[in-house]
């Protein structure tokens, strides 16, 4: 079975825009995806056939400040309104719907990664959780800590998925992948460094959602060990990773449209060179 991952990242993941954009344009599918954060907004578009969705999100409605901005963090709590970027926009009626049939429709396995608020452990919800005009798993899966308050899917509340499994590559070859095709948004050789506002997160966090905090403390180690995992399964022929070049990342709020532009072409480029691969 092979399987496709999108680690997410917030506006970085206009990486991943290019890439999957390069596997429609290549006739390319997957029995298997899962994505993280951003990444699994990515994959649900990618998974409808709607070429270039992804990008109009990433260049054109995140720079209206209903999708991210200030504002909307002093007057919700949340500088992402999830419920504008997955519901305004994506609804049935909305400026860019989700072709939800052709989505569901697809035979590809879809799982959305989010973090669950009181036990900190990662949660899998799969496509029946995805419904017509009712998107909240992948808004849980973004909805990252202390730029966006918890997301609540059937009254409990989820974290951005990246706080528990950020590249979930175990959870990929558990449940049956043979190869995965993985989209980074870090060069393959970051190495992701503890939290530099801890005491922050600890004062924002720790008391309400202590083990939400635990998590992010040590989410470093995690994603370091998941990271070398994964480059060992591409050494052995079992992955392969497509992942940006060292120095062309960007900001996870970014709205610099000319460098968004750029990342997305680099997701792309680096698609099509990886394609013999996969």
């Amino acid at each position: 079975m092979l399987g496709f991952m999108d680690m997410g990242g917030g506006m970085r993941d206009v990486y991943g825009a290019g890439v999957t954009d390069c596997f429609l344009d290549n006739g390319i599918s997957f029995d298997y995806c899962i994505g993280v954060s951003a990444g699994c907004a990515n994959i649900a578009t990618f998974l409808a056939g709607q070429r270039g969705r992804n990008f109009r999100f990433y260049t054109d409605y995140a720079l209206r400040k209903e999708y991210m901005s200030a504002e909307n963090f002093i007057k919700s709590g949340s500088f992402f309104n999830l419920d504008y970027v997955y519901s305004y926009l994506s609804n049935s009626s909305g400026e860019d719907p989700l072709d939800f049939d052709a989505m569901k429709n697809n035979k590809s396995e879809f799982i959305v990664v989010a973090t669950d608020a009181e036990s900190g452990n990662p949660v899998y919800f799969n496509k029946k959780y995805l419904t017509r005009d009712n998107y909240d798993v992948i808004k849980a899966s973004c909805a990252v800590p202390l730029m966006t308050k918890p997301y609540a899917v059937n009254g409990r509340e989820y974290f951005d998925g990246g706080v528990s499994d950020p590249l979930p590559v175990d959870k990929a070859f558990a449940d049956g992948c043979d190869k995965i095709v993985a989209v980074l948004t870090r060069p393959v050789d970051f190495v992701k460094k503890p939290e530099k506002f801890d005491l922050v997160i600890h004062r924002s966090l720790g008391e309400k959602y202590p083990e939400v905090y635990g998590k992010i403390h040590t989410r470093h180690e995690a994603y370091n060990r998941s990271l070398e995992k994964l480059r060992a399964y591409q050494k052995e022929g079992r992955a392969v990773i497509i992942a940006p070049p060292s120095g062309s990342s960007i900001s996870i709020a970014s709205k610099d449209a000319k460098k968004l532009k750029k990342v997305y072409e680099q997701g792309y480029a680096d698609a099509e060179k990886a394609l013999e691969n996969i």
